[in-house]
Order: C-alpha cells, then sequence, then structure tokens
C-alpha cells in the first residue's frame, strides 16, 4: 500500500518510521522548515521525500502529492489543517491519529488536558479524517493509563508510539478492505485549546489553593509552556521568570534546573510566599 504521510514534532517520527519499515511511503509533507526538526532529520537519513509547508493553502500547490499514487495519507501531529481537495485525492481518503480517547479530548491540547483534570486513563484514536476538526468516523480505539509521573512529553511519546503499532494494524485491514468504522457521538465530545504562553502563568494564589492542581499544571504544561511565574528574588531587584520543572524542581530562568531547598538556600532573600511554598512542599 501506498501511503502519504503528514506529520511534525518528534512525537510523529515513530509513526513515519513504522511506514517507512513496513508499506510504500513515496512522500512526507511536514509543517517543519528546518533540516534538523525531527521529521525533516528522519526523512534526509532514511532518503524519503518530503516537502515542508508553512500553511494549509500550501498543499493545494503541491502537485507531487497527486503524482504518488497513494491509497490513503495518514496524519499525526501535523499543525495545519488539510483542505478537502486534498483529502478528495486519496482512494481510501486520510486517516487521523489522536492522542486521546475520541470523542473526549477534540483539538491541539489532550493530552495536557487529561494530566490537568487528573484523569487516570486517556488512549489512542484513529479516525477517518473529515472536514470538522477530530470529527471523524472511529476506525480503531485503545485506552493507556497516566501514570503519576506523567507529563504531557513522556505521555505524548507513549501515545504515538502506541498509535503508530495500531495504525500498521489499520493500514493492514485497508489492504484487505476489512477496515471498520463507526461514527463517534458527538453529543459526548469536548474540546481543547491551542495553548499559549500565558496558560502556564502561575498566581500566587494557586500555590495555595490545592498543591494537587499545581502538581498537574507543572507536568501538564511540561515541556511547553511550562508552569511559570514573576516573582522578585531580593528586595530592591526586578521580578524575574521562575519556572517549576517536574520532580520538584525549580529554575530561575537563564539559570540551571536546581532542587527547591536548593533554591531556598540560594534565594534566602526571594519573595517570602514562594519559600513559604517551596519548604512546604519539600
Amino acid at each position: 500500500m501506498r501511503v502519504v504521510f503528514f506529520g511534525s514534532s518528534r512525537y510523529a517520527v515513530p509513526v513515519v518510521e513504522m511506514l517507512y519499515n513496513n508499506f510504500d511511503l513515496p512522500l512526507v509533507i511536514t509543517t517543519e522548515q528546518s533540516t534538523s526538526d525531527p521529521i525533516p532529520f528522519y526523512c534526509k537519513a532514511k532518503k524519503i521525500e518530503y516537502l515542508s509547508i508553512r500553511k494549509s493553502a500550501d498543499l493545494l500547490s503541491l502537485f507531487q502529492i497527486d503524482q504518488t499514487m497513494a491509497s490513503i495519507g495518514v496524519v499525526a501531529d501535523f499543525g495545519a489543517i488539510i483542505p478537502q481537495k486534498i483529502l478528495n485525492l486519496f482512494p481510501y481518503g486520510l486517516i487521523n491519529i489522536h492522542p486521546s480517547l475520541l470523542p473526549k479530548y477534540r483539538g491541539p491540547s489532550p493530552v495536557q488536558n487529561a494530566i490537568l483534570n487528573g484523569d487516570r486513563r486517556t488512549g489512542v484514536t484513529i479516525i477517518k479524517l473529515d472536514k470538522y476538526v477530530d470529527h471523524g468516523d472511529v476506525i480503531a480505539q485503545v485506552d493507556e493509563e497516566i501514570k503519576p509521573n506523567d507529563t504531557a512529553q513522556s505521555l505524548y511519546e507513549r501515545l504515538f508510539k502506541i498509535g503508530a503499532n495500531l495504525l500498521e494494524k489499520v493500514l493492514t485491514k485497508y489492504e484487505t478492505q476489512a477496515a471498520l468504522s463507526i461514527p463517534q457521538n458527538h453529543e459526548h465530545a469536548t474540546f481543547t485549546k491551542q495553548l499559549t504562553r500565558e496558560d502556564g502563568y502561575v498566581d500566587f494564589k494557586e500555590f495555595f489553593s490545592s498543591k494537587d492542581f499545581f502538581e498537574r499544571m507543572v507536568r501538564a504544561y511540561y515541556p511547553w509552556p511550562g508552569a511559570w511565574t514573576k516573582i522578585k528574588l531580593a528586595e530592591k531587584e526586578e521580578p524575574r521568570i521562575i519556572k517549576f520543572l517536574p520532580d520538584k524542581k525549580i529554575q530561575v530562568e537563564g539559570g540551571r534546573e536546581m532542587e527547591y531547598k536548593d533554591f531556598i538556600n540560594g534565594y534566602a532573600a526571594a519573595d517570602k510566599r514562594l519559600l513559604d511554598f517551596l519548604k512546604n512542599d519539600i
């Protein structure tokens, strides 16, 4: 089976790797621009033809997609909407790997929301792409435990590896015309938003309102946008950005990561509210 892959980020590498090892992969399309970015780097190493785009409209001018004569397209963490005209190029359409148990957590930040909300389980869903975001029929779905120390990074990595294995089974069924799909229950759909830097801002009130929520926030927003605040490290200094990291670590912007106790010892003149919080949380 000939497959065109649409994907970006380090999380999508296991998917393109599975396709390269098991199917005919004539073309990869990515929103990543630099040859050192994960998808272009992998493609160059394996001598896979790839094209970089900046926006959805760029896809409409890529005659190379049609020339591949691929039966199906696969999407994983692509970062751009795929126009209907491109969907129509593939006899089997496009299928998408989404890291949640759809219809829960549609949209761009499903893993962050699952951790932030304290969910104990999440999963991977493969759907047939349609013109709406994460709306298409479900082809396959598996669930996965969210571990107590999972960050967004570790959970995304694990889910896309699971998704790559699940995709291999799905594409094999397509080859034998045995793939089936069922509509999502759209009444149960929940939605996530594109995260911004400001989403990671921690107000001092949040330090004390719920330690559990603060800890989930640190894990959910690692490595980006990060959980952070802005405080004075000494009475006469300007406020500086402080980042909170998993495993009870902290970092002054531009400095090294350190344990809470090392921060307390090194910045004894810092804002008392922060020092008290760290002391109580050691």
